[in-house]
């Protein structure tokens, strides 16, 4: 031990001897400088772009419905029925739309949307239901707000866990069921 001692002794008094503070200072300054460069480098966005025409979270396939009433893919955040959805998508989480994944509970307690069907241009009241009881997946995130109103309203407000009224709090995935068409306003 007493040689890597006096043998980093002897490199220390070396490089002491031949910078100087300001040189340091520098050589210092410019690695920072050059690290804070870093993040605006060219980065491949492969996984962020996806692959055959499947922009979603690579590894899930789209789930298409085959009613035409019921048009696009509830993998992916501009599904129609996602208009006001905050949180994974059950979808993407082993679940489907409407149906929470094995494990999990529905939440009893919702915050409600309406949105427009692009199939029949109706608007339909989506609740939006929390499942809850494991881990969230952590995939398929969607944060869309389009009818969201401030928390002192907290039945149309998304920012809320509503992970109330089941056995486990523990947030996990986000469903979107339909509860009917719309009224018409007079």
């Amino acid at each position: 031990m007493a040689s890597f001692d006096k043998f980093a002794e002897k490199m220390t008094r070396g490089v002491a001897r031949k910078t100087s503070r300001r040189s340091l200072l520098t050589w210092l300054g410019g690695a920072i400088t050059g690290a804070a460069v870093i993040p605006v480098l060219p980065v491949s966005r492969a996984m962020a772009a996806g692959t055959g025409g499947h922009s979603g979270t690579a590894g899930i396939p789209p789930q298409i419905s085959s009613n035409p009433q019921d048009p696009g893919d509830n993998t992916q955040c501009d599904y129609w029925r996602y208009c006001a959805i905050d949180g994974f998508l059950c979808s993407c989480c082993g679940g489907k739309v409407n149906v929470c994944p094995p494990g999990t509970e529905m939440s009893p307690i919702t915050w409600i949307g309406t949105c427009n069907n692009p199939a029949d241009g109706r608007a339909y009241i989506i609740s939006y239901n929390d499942c809850c009881g494991k881990s969230s997946c952590g995939r398929c995130l969607c944060n869309r707000n389009e009818g969201d109103r401030p928390i002192v309203r907290p039945q149309a407000n998304n920012d809320v866990n509503w992970c109330l009224g089941t056995e486990s709090s523990v947030y996990s995935c986000s469903t979107a069921v339909i509860l009917g068409v719309a009224s018409e306003a007079k």
